[in-house]
């Protein structure tokens, strides 16, 4: 289903198409109104595409991805335990 909306988008070309080809950005309505221009949209959709890409979405994410299971294993372990031990005291 069709509906007759029109939106703005920015297509960004991928450099390495091996997995994928574009990156499809959808603009805001009210971004036109504040008086970027297209070729700040470009660019932004780039930087966004590029930071998304990388996967470094900060230190504190990179910690928990370079984790070994056994320490997720002995983290749930912990919490049931103190989960447990919380009930018996009650």
């Amino acid at each position: 289903m069709v509906k007759g909306i029109s939106r703005r988008v920015v297509v960004i070309d991928s450099p390495d198409q091996r997995f994928f080809e574009q990156a499809i950005f959808i603009v805001r309505n009210d971004a036109a109104g504040e008086g970027i221009t297209s070729r700040e949209l470009v660019e932004e959709a780039r930087r966004v595409a590029r930071n998304y890409a990388s996967g470094d979405h900060g230190r504190f994410s990179r910690v928990w991805r370079n984790l070994s299971p056994a320490v997720y294993t002995l983290m749930g372990a912990a919490a049931i335990g103190l989960i447990w031990l919380i009930v018996a005291l009650i």
